[in-house]
């Protein structure tokens, strides 16, 4: 009985009939259908949701079929692209190139990809990078189909494009370009760079300590280094140590964190040899124009000095003559009798000894050198020079120091011709005023401006300068006289802005104070409300 069940059960897992075997693989079939069906319609969906252009052409490039990206990518609806050939819408000069090529070169083992430039509905082109697959017949290997998926690339190929203009703009620049890794090694150098240290373009494992002098190298390693790594980015002046002698680089140093946590350093080093010649060829030039515009000043206050001097000269000869009249009388008389003239005839000297070495100073050719100064002593000795040709020419100079002040940077020399040239043009503003009832002013008013700076104004009771001489004042070769040069405005105003200050021509519109110098900014004399509107030219220097 046991076996007789048995085979009654695997005789009814078996189809009975012939009928019921076929409506089994009918069942399977349409089971196999439906999940084809499933699939077809996901990558399908798939086709038209992603933003590359899927599309299908036969073997003479017509669109058998073009997803929804058409319309994004190109503007044409995907209808429109039917029993089209892709090959219409190719750059004429990117189709003549794929078609100058073997079919086996662009279809090899049935894959191919190619950038090149399509045309869109709006009739521009864009960039695609296109990656095809091709279909033959396995029976004849005859083309049946060609699947491509396509997407713009345009930003892509612009930005190699200028990458590589960058590259060749850094290759042909006469700048010395570097790059070195994160341990310091120069891994690129331009053509400039190469020629310079004698390098191939990796750089030969060169370090860029060892491309720089010394006192630069120490300075890389204690200053540009940390603020590289603190801000990213250090400009300054370095010296390149090069086969042929030192060179000074003005250099930009940039760093660059790449993936992975790595870093590079980008060195763009500009040769200043040329601009520091002609800066110290200027500075010459300006030394030279300078010390010409004091013996020009010189020479004019030359006679008023001479005649300055006479005068010690005659008080000498006067003691010295007494002198020796008495020896005459009493041949035998003790010698500390005569201490009386050679005393005075000793302070003679030595005030002529001062006023001479004050001269010989201020003729003296040389560089400007900036350290603390006494303002007011330089006001004097300045006053001590014009003074004899003021009082030949009947204008009083006086100075005017207020109380307290600081002691300026500045060049001693440089200040003190400044200051010379002012009283100078003022003198030849004040030349043509009327004496009655008093004679015409030059003064000189010192004053502390704020904690950090001082001021010196030179004021006059001339004409004051007229408002079409003002825009150009400072001009070289611009003079308001007939026989003006228009270089001593020029050359006082470079000195004192080499010295860190600045001089201005102060407008006439506010009346000075009557008690106090720092607030006064007009040019009528406190004592004589009723003085001519004269110039009043402000020297502001820092406080040292």
């Amino acid at each position: 009985m046991r076996h007789d069940s048995n085979d009654a059960k695997d005789s009814s897992a078996e189809p009975r009939t012939e009928e019921e075997r076929l409506r089994q693989q009918v069942e399977a079939l349409s089971e196999r259908v439906q999940q084809l069906e499933q699939e077809k319609r996901h990558y399908q969906w798939l086709a038209e949701s992603t933003t590359d252009l899927i599309s299908r052409h036969d073997h003479n490039g017509v669109f058998l079929y073009a997803s929804q990206a058409a319309r994004t990518l190109l503007g044409y609806d995907p209808d429109d692209l039917i029993g089209v050939s892709a090959y219409d819408l190719f750059h004429p000069d990117d189709l003549a190139a794929l078609l100058s090529k073997s079919p086996r070169i662009y279809y090899h083992e049935g894959f191919y990809e190619q950038t090149y430039r399509f045309r869109t509905r709006s009739g521009h082109y864009i960039w695609f990078e296109t990656t095809s697959r091709t279909r033959r017949d396995p029976a004849t290997g005859e083309l049946t189909d060609v699947l491509c998926v396509s997407r713009d690339v345009s930003r892509r190929v612009e930005s190699e494009a200028r990458r590589e203009r960058l590259a060749r703009v850094v290759e042909s620049t006469t700048d010395f370009v570097l790059f070195c890794d994160q341990d310091e090694h120069v891994v690129y150098c331009n053509q400039a760079a190469r020629s310079l240290f004698r390098l191939d373009e990796e750089g030969a494992s060169t370090t860029i300590a060892e491309l720089l002098v010394p006192t630069s190298a120490q300075r890389w390693r204690e200053q540009v280094l940390p603020a590289v790594t603190l801000e990213g980015r250090w400009s300054g002046e370095l010296a390149l140590a090069s086969p042929s002698g030192e060179i000074p680089v003005l250099s930009v140093v940039q760093l660059h964190r790449e993936q992975g946590g790595q870093t590079r350093l980008s060195i763009l080093n500009r040769d200043l040899s040329l601009r520091l010649e002609a800066e110290a060829q200027a500075r010459r030039h300006q030394e030279q124009i300078t010390h010409a515009n004091r013996l020009a000043s010189l020479g004019e206050l030359a006679t008023n000095i001479a005649h300055e001097c006479n005068q010690p000269l005659a008080a000498m000869g006067n003691y010295a003559s007494g002198a020796l009249m008495q020896l005459e009388r009493d041949p035998d008389q003790p010698a500390h009798q005569l201490a009386l003239p050679l005393n005075r005839i000793n302070d003679q000297i030595q005030r002529l000894s001062e006023r001479f070495k004050h001269i010989r100073r201020f003729v003296r050719r040389g560089s400007l050198h900036l350290a603390p100064q006494d303002l007011a002593e330089i006001i004097g000795q300045a006053c001590d020079l014009c003074e004899p040709q003021c009082r030949h020419e009947g204008v009083h100079l006086a100075s005017r120091l207020a109380p307290g002040l600081d002691l300026v940077m500045a060049d001693a020399i440089g200040l003190e011709q400044v200051l010379v040239n002012l009283i100078r043009n003022a003198l030849d503003a004040c030349r043509d005023i009327a004496t009655p009832p008093r004679p015409p002013c030059i003064r000189l008013e010192a004053y502390p401006l704020g904690s950090r700076e001082c001021c010196v104004d030179i004021v006059d009771d001339g004409p004051g300068v007229a408002p079409e001489q003002r825009q150009g004042l400072f001009t070289p070769f611009v003079s308001g006289r007939k026989d003006g040069l228009g270089m001593g405005l020029s050359i006082s105003l470079s000195l004192i802005e080499a010295m860190g200050g600045n001089l201005v021509l102060i407008d006439d519109g506010d009346p000075p104070s009557a008690d106090a110098l720092a607030p006064g900014t007009g040019t009528r004399r406190p004592e004589d409300p009723d003085a001519p509107q004269g110039a009043r030219f402000r020297i502001t220097l820092p406080s040292a």
